[in-house]
């Protein structure tokens, strides 16, 4: 998209947001999460896992990610921006469907299949609920409210992919409240998975592929963690290869993402 060829914010439907105000949503965003996970939350410190039990799973992050997408949810509604959130029409070219197929193969292929069959029902089911959940909130919040943010803004496809994947990262800082410096980490890595649901969303042309793809991803990297004793597992290995060999693709090819002029290979 070049500037001065698409519709001007006040020719666009709903409601004006600004990306300082923007970042003033995720301000409250995190803050949600946050607050509603301090007054739900359950004392974690005995254990080496992140989610123990059931109990601690549902108030440690299903409740407060719940939270979070009816946040989420209220804002486009009150942008009125629900048509333009769901769908995202920006093709790319075809090899670039290779992202969300990659990603979505090794997520189930890295899911600690092994150390889920000995949980229990209950907290299998909530742990796939929260991959849903997930999914469906910083989706919502940051590929739905936040690319179109920064694309009714006038700026390059490119500009926009780097701008919400990159406040898509910091956001998780927010979690240094609970894990220190290591959260600085996480919010480099969570910036370049954030560019890679970006393309999940211009290759589906729907936000529902980002979700599912993102949905999944979390789901089999929290696998590892449920239960009394969590448990490493060599996929592991394979989420942290896709994650280099994608980061290493997209910089050798990132000049290739847009669709091809009408007559050259795509």
């Amino acid at each position: 998209m070049q500037d001065g060829k698409e519709p001007t914010q006040d020719s666009l439907p709903g409601r004006r947001l600004s990306w300082p105000w923007f970042l003033v949503v995720v301000i409250v965003y995190a803050a949600v999460i946050q607050g509603v996970g301090r007054l739900t939350g359950v004392d974690t410190s005995y254990s080496d896992s992140q989610f123990p039990t059931t109990e601690s799973l549902v108030r440690n992050a299903l409740i407060p990610i719940g939270a979070s997408i009816v946040f989420a949810a209220a804002v486009v509604t009150w942008l009125r921006w629900w048509g333009e959130v769901l769908h995202y029409r920006a093709p790319v070219r075809s090899w670039v469907r290779w992202v969300p197929v990659s990603m979505i193969a090794v997520a189930l292929i890295g899911l600690n299949y092994g150390h889920l069959a000995d949980q229990s029902a209950s907290l299998v089911a909530c742990l796939l609920l929260l991959g849903l959940f997930v999914g469906v909130g910083e989706e919502l919040m940051f590929r739905g409210i936040g690319v179109h943010v920064f694309r009714r803004a006038g700026l390059t496809e490119g500009k926009v992919a780097l701008y919400s994947s990159l406040v898509f990262g910091l956001v998780h800082v927010s979690n240094a409240f609970g894990q220190g410096a290591q959260a600085l980490v996480q919010a480099l890595v969570v910036s370049t998975s954030g560019y890679f649901f970006y393309l999940c969303l211009r290759v589906g042309g729907v936000i529902l592929l980002p979700m599912l793809v993102h949905g999944l991803w979390d789901v089999s990297l929290i696998s590892n963690l449920v239960g009394d004793e969590p448990q490493a597992s060599l996929g592991m290995v394979l989420v942290i290869v896709l994650q280099v060999v994608l980061i290493v693709v997209l910089l050798v090819r990132r000049r290739s993402i847009e669709t091809a002029p009408p007559g050259l290979p795509s």
